[in-house]
């Protein structure tokens, strides 16, 4: 791991997304909260955010960070669910792998709740969209 004892704690924020693109029946069923497993966004966000606690553990050199919020927001595409999930911490490094292990995370449980019904699903997009605190500053994905 990094040596980040030197840095300033700071207000870090991070924001991730990604989508995951379905037959329009399944689009539906999440919709309507009507699949098989139940209610996927709802699970999906408490998956998202489980995720974003434990990147430490996934992530082999992450620095394990004691996260002040996360927020994860879903809304409907024309043939897709899409994700973004916000991060934020007070500490000494970034939480750009909390949001982005949130978004994977999230869009691999919808795909596990409606996997029985719509196995072409694909996530896509993921990505970091935002950052902000530290020494490097701001970045805002083009």
């Amino acid at each position: 791991m990094v040596d980040v004892a030197g840095k300033d704690v700071s207000k870090r924020i991070a924001r991730a997304a990604g989508r995951i693109a379905m037959l329009p029946a399944t689009l539906e069923r999440v919709r309507a909260g009507s699949a098989t497993k139940g209610d996927v966004l709802g699970i999906a966000r408490i998956a998202a955010i489980q995720a974003a606690k434990r990147t430490a553990e996934l992530i082999p050199l992450a620095h394990p960070l004691p996260l002040t919020r996360v927020a994860v927001e879903f809304s409907f595409e024309a043939t897709a669910v899409a994700i973004e999930v916000t991060a934020e911490t007070l500490d000494r490094t970034g939480v750009e792998m909390e949001a982005l292990t949130a978004v994977s995370v999230g869009l691999l449980t919808i795909y596990d709740m409606c996997k029985s019904g719509d196995r072409g699903m694909r996530i896509e997009g993921i990505r970091l969209l935002e950052k902000s605190g530290g020494k490097s500053g701001h970045f805002t994905a083009a």
